[in-house]
């Protein structure tokens, strides 16, 4: 993978028999780690407390690091939503770190963002202009203090939900923990991912449903679209008023950014990734000795292409586990040294032979572009590089920190420049319309290739 950062993760859960929330929001949070390494955090209540008393905690950091056992022995309560981050909007601090907990005349609300708004910029203003004082710079706590507004003139919190999901554009999942309630909404075009769960009497809402498994829950169904779902006294509601026809589900999950083990709107992970290596292998063939791919990403897209093309699949790459992914590195040299620290070559694999390397993007190229170094180094003689998406031409504003146009390699050098770049015998790419191949008939976001943004 390049260095396109990842969404952020969401996670809550509701027991009506009081049991503590605080062990099955780190489990979950810790299943979702993959979405977000910056920063993690979580906020707990008591609904047969006092209202209004939401105990949080949030750092930077891995879930692991943030949270050690005295800290969770703090975090009493039955009902608690948690976030772990990456940057979509605002700096990487603890100042930005979720879930945010508002106190407002209507009691307390911890609300925990997916997403990113495209209009933000101009609800901050309108709410600053209003005499708001912000504390971060996320787009998240303008979602909080839009629903603390809206909530003295309505008869709910869900009401206040409501009102400011009309206002607030772009793609998003929401976790609300209200004094009494846990309440998820998600965007209208289902951009972004969360579903429900269910363990006994104990309800649960994730980005993924891997996060389900985490904590032995039962998949009950992803959340619609523009429904807001809320959990009260152990039964779930649904408001189905923001639920409309257009959809636009962002195509990058199921390239990238979900675990292979979860299912989104019905899609399974793993299956969508097979499948994009065949369509590849079909319209970007090779004539190689084996097929690998870059650990992990490219990896079952890897075993796809095997699968169709009648080449062997073979691990050419050792990944060091307890080195964090390339991503999150803050600078280009940074990624480029991590890279060489986090992998290294399987010479008895690569030498001598032709590879087919697959990838799932090529962002920067310069991630690429050393892992070709190494196989070469290693006495590989060929490497033809394959990538499951097509090349990335636009920014996306919805929530994926897909890079600028100018540090887009694609929009800037043709297929063959990129090849002579990165140092490859050959690339490939998938193509627009085979995209549709991964999840069916599922409308899809595919914005960062086609420019055709759904808001």
């Amino acid at each position: 993978m390049g260095s396109v950062k990842e969404e952020c993760g969401v996670f809550g859960v509701l027991h009506p028999d009081g049991a503590p929330a605080a062990p099955d929001l780190y489990y979950g949070l810790c299943a979702l780690q993959h979405r977000g390494q910056e920063a993690a955090g979580m906020a707990v209540c008591d609904t047969f407390g006092p209202r209004g008393n939401i105990t949080q905690h949030k750092n930077i950091g891995l879930v692991s690091e943030v949270f050690h056992p005295q800290v969770l022995d703090s975090l009493t309560g039955n009902l608690g939503i948690g976030h772990v981050r990456y940057s979509t909007t605002g700096d990487s601090t603890a100042m930005n770190a979720q879930p945010l907990v508002l106190n407002y005349i209507k009691g307390t609300l911890a609300l925990a963002h997916n997403g990113n708004l495209t209009n933000a910029r101009e609800l901050r203003e309108e709410l600053a202009w209003n005499g708001a004082i912000f504390q971060s710079t996320t787009d998240s706590e303008v979602i909080a203090y839009h629903i603390a507004r809206e909530r003295p003139h309505v008869a709910c919190v869900e009401d206040a939900i409501l009102h400011t999901a009309r206002r607030i554009r772009g793609g998003y999942a929401l976790v609300i923990a209200s004094p009494r309630k846990l309440i998820g909404v998600r965007d209208p075009y289902g951009i972004k991912p969360l579903c429900l769960g269910r363990r006994g009497e104990s309800w649960f809402l994730a980005s993924e449903s891997c996060a389900l498994t985490a904590v032995g829950a039962r998949f009950v169904r992803d959340v619609l679209p523009g429904e807001i779902v809320t959990v009260f006294k152990g039964q779930e509601h649904s408001d189905l008023r923001l639920v409309q026809e257009k959809r636009a589900h962002c195509i990058f999950e199921y390239i990238y950014f979900a675990r292979l083990d979860s299912t989104l709107d019905g899609v399974n992970v793993y299956e969508a990734r097979i499948r994009a290596g065949k369509a590849l292998a079909r319209s970007c063939p090779a004539d190689a000795d084996l097929v690998t791919g870059v650990p992990d990403s490219g990896l079952a897209a890897a075993m796809g292409f095997s699968q169709a093309s009648g080449l062997p699949f073979a691990l050419a790459f050792h990944k060091n586990s307890y080195v964090g992914r390339t991503f999150i590195k803050p600078t280009q040299k940074e990624r480029e040294s991590a890279v060489h620290l986090k992998l290294s070559v399987l010479e008895s694999v690569v030498r001598g032979k032709r590879l087919v390397l697959i990838d799932d993007s090529i962002v920067r190229g310069t991630t690429m572009a050393g892992l070709i170094n190494m196989l070469k180094a290693a006495g590989a003689k060929e490497v033809h590089v394959r990538i499951s998406s097509p090349p990335f031409l636009y920014p996306c504003y919805y929530g994926t920190d897909v890079p600028s146009n100018d540090q887009l390699i694609a929009s800037s050098h043709t297929a063959e420049e990129i090849r002579a770049r990165i140092g490859a015998d050959s690339l490939g790419y998938m193509r627009i319309e085979d995209l549709q191949q991964m999840t069916g008939d599922l409308p899809l976001c595919k914005a960062c290739f086609d420019s055709q943004y759904p808001v």
